[in-house]
């Protein structure tokens, strides 16, 4: 697999720095039971990766002494770390909102069976990866028979009353292009999911999340391969509008990986650049327990025109519609 950092680190990107720290985003491992093209982790049945006990203990101690309103669990799919279920009811008992990035499928993996009903007790917010409402292209981006058991995944969700109005369980779908291309309009076409999953399954859901694919790890080394990197890089950059930097994610978020190490985002991490903070190569989540990072300096890259191109990109959707 070609390494795009090398690339990436030869673009000028406009300097941007923290804000108030408000979201903890934890990747707990990379082992996952699909292995998806745009998948910027490089998550698969195969990788064995996974946060320690040790790590998931740092986690809950940073939400407590922090005051960390969101605890953004990520993956791989992040339910299969043996320590997920303990990180979510210790989070929520401290009144953390908790996201478990979903992509649906986990549902019907065996060992668990009663994943959704943890969930629903736990009123944990759901985000499901559902890179479109077609059987064909989703499973074109993530593996045969996927569609299907998304569609399975969703009508079990829907019955335990996530997406539902006045449930407080709330159900986020997932959005990716299939290819090198600006994802489009994220109100329209969430108009379009919810009329065609509604008509042809009877599947409700709260809000779509409109993300790029970021030209990083296995899409990305697929761009070089054909030929594609520098025109998606192109046509992110022409696309830039500086008003989004003001809600890029990493204003707000740190992300950590499996071993415990901290980064400005989820991409970085991918990228293996670290957080900056003084002359440190490296900064573990436990020597921030006290550490106050607002006003340190984001490292950024040619990627990160992924997060500021058009209508913006982000862990939460399109900038535009949630500063909106």
């Amino acid at each position: 697999m070609r390494d795009t950092l090398p690339f990436l680190q030869k673009i000028a990107f406009p300097a941007i720095d923290r804000g108030r720290l408000d979201t903890l985003q934890i990747n707990v491992g990379y082992r996952c039971n699909q292995s998806c093209f745009h998948c910027h982790v490089n998550a698969g049945p195969n990788r064995s990766e996974e946060m320690s006990a040790a790590v998931a203990d740092t986690v809950l101690e940073f939400l407590e002494r922090r005051n960390i309103s969101t605890l953004d669990i990520t993956g791989g799919a992040p339910e299969l770390n043996p320590h997920f279920c303990r990180l979510v009811r210790a989070a929520r008992g401290m009144g953390v909102r908790v996201m478990d990035r979903c992509n649906l499928t986990i549902l019907e993996v065996p060992g668990q069976e009663d994943l959704a009903e943890f969930l629903k007790q736990q009123q944990v917010q759901i985000v499901a990866s559902m890179p479109c409402y077609s059987a064909a292209n989703v499973e074109k981006q993530r593996g045969e028979g996927v569609f299907d058991a998304s569609i399975r995944g969703l009508q079990k969700l829907n019955a335990l009353g996530y997406g539902r109005e006045d449930s407080g369980l709330t159900l986020d779908l997932v959005y990716n292009p299939q290819g090198a291309s600006l994802p489009p309009p994220q109100a329209a076409l969430e108009g379009d999911y919810k009329r065609v999953l509604g008509k042809n399954f009877g599947i409700v859901f709260n809000k779509l999340y409109v993300l790029a694919n970021m030209p990083i790890q296995r899409f990305g080394s697929t761009l070089i391969t054909k030929g594609q990197f520098d025109g998606y890089l192109d046509s992110l950059r022409h696309a830039h509008l500086d008003e989004n930097l003001q809600t890029v994610m990493c204003r707000n978020l740190i992300s950590v990986d499996y071993r415990g190490y901290v980064y400005d985002c989820d991409f970085n991490q991918m990228l293996g650049l670290p957080l900056a903070r003084g002359s440190r190569a490296h900064t573990h989540l436990s020597e921030l327990l006290d550490a106050d990072i607002e006003g340190n300096p984001i490292r950024t890259a040619g990627h990160c025109y992924g997060c500021t191109a058009g209508q913006g990109s982000s862990c939460g959707g399109a900038l535009k519609e949630a500063a909106e």
